[in-house]
């Protein structure tokens, strides 16, 4: 079966929209609709449910997700180890990282990486790290640069780079810096901005914060922390951020009793072969 059917499927479920994954293919919308009704015919049954505007798998088509995404990174799979045998550092690498990371820690990385092999094609996609490590896991990219998870799945291999210390960060005009000692407590009396729920940074925070002071006044929440940034510095509430963040608009409060640290490193899929690309990208890191 040509792979192109399945990778049509893949991007209309993932998407929801024959246009939209036409448009992720570069390919026309007329071709996409052409490779599922060919899927479809050959595996005998519909695979998306269509209701007006919207696309959906039934039941057919979930069946179908996992086995279609397996045979994809089979075929990946197979394409990085030939192209591997001949020890040549080209084709394409696909990367995720944070925003954060990407602007704080990466840019030299990248630089150096696309100056000495500018043979390598570099898909570079930006997200969340919970959603890096996901995907990662799925197989959609080779490899990610992120916010290490504190409980690791085993599909995953996790490699350590730097420790990012963590600090609570007011404006320079914050309440909290007129106190000579400041506590969880007094912390618990001020709006705070931090990462949303669920995300590595939040889990680190409240695994202190929530502990010790069981409510926090959250006013606002986002997964940006250059935007958490600009917030705390023009003064809507404090935040925990890490400490390489701080410069003149910003103030750090000490807390005897508060040690945050987060881990920034690298993350692969444990079963997965390292392309010739990877490995140099990787022999760049400051592993």
């Amino acid at each position: 079966m040509d792979t192109r059917n399945y990778q049509a499927f893949l991007a209309v479920a993932e998407l929801g929209s024959f246009s939209k994954a036409a448009e992720t293919l570069f390919i026309t919308q007329p071709a996409v609709s052409k490779r599922i009704a060919t899927l479809e015919s050959l595996l005998g049954s519909p695979v998306f449910d269509r209701a007006g505007h919207s696309i959906l798998l039934n039941e057919a088509g979930r069946a179908l997700l996992p086995i279609a995404q397996r045979i994809i990174r089979d075929i990946e799979e197979s394409r990085r180890v030939l192209a591997n045998l001949n020890g040549k550092i080209s084709g394409q690498l696909s990367l995720v990282t944070s925003h954060h990371i990407g602007l704080r820690r990466l840019p030299e990385t990248l630089r150096r990486f696309g100056q000495q092999y500018a043979g390598v094609k570099l898909d570079l996609a930006f997200m969340d790290s919970e959603e890096a490590c996901h995907r990662i896991e799925q197989g959609e990219f080779e490899m990610g640069v992120v916010t290490l998870p504190l409980r690791a799945s085993g599909q995953l291999k996790l490699t350590p780079i730097w420790q990012d210390p963590l600090c609570i960060a007011v404006a320079p005009d914050h309440p909290l810096l007129e106190l000579d000692t400041v506590t969880l407590a007094d912390l618990a009396t001020h709006r705070a901005i931090l990462p949303a729920r669920g995300t590595y940074t939040r889990s680190i925070i409240e695994g202190q914060l929530v502990q010790q002071q069981r409510a926090l006044d959250v006013v606002l929440e986002t997964n940006y922390m250059e935007t958490i940034r600009m917030m705390v510095a023009v003064g809507l509430g404090w935040s925990a951020l890490p400490k390489t963040m701080l410069s003149n608009d910003l103030r750090e409060i000490p807390i005897n009793e508060l040690k945050m640290v987060r881990t920034l490193g690298l993350v692969q899929h444990a079963q997965r072969s390292v392309s010739n690309a990877s490995a140099a990208f990787i022999k760049l890191l400051p592993i």
